[in-house]
């Protein structure tokens, strides 16, 4: 479990080491909103989707605003709340 990302609006911590060998090796991604106090969880082909979109937006440079407009787009289907671990 790493972090990759973390902003005032977001924050986006990786999975490397998910599960079983019977699991995707895409591992994970849980992206959280912190203003509305919800998370999503990215596994699999999502996980695989999310990775190559986040590869072609670090490769254009982005300022964080971008960042956090691009993890925007993610806030609609965010319906877990934050839970403390």
């Amino acid at each position: 479990m790493q972090t990759i990302y973390n902003s005032p609006l977001y924050c986006v911590v990786e999975f490397t080491d998910f599960g079983t060998e019977g699991q995707h090796p895409a591992g994970g991604f849980e992206i959280m909103d912190k203003a509305l106090r919800r998370e999503i969880f990215l596994g699999g082909r999502d996980a695989e989707q999310f990775r190559a979109s986040v590869r072609q937006l670090i490769a254009a440079e982005p300022s964080a605003e971008d960042l956090d407009d691009f993890l925007a787009a993610y806030t609609g289907v965010m319906t877990t709340p934050v839970a403390l671990h």
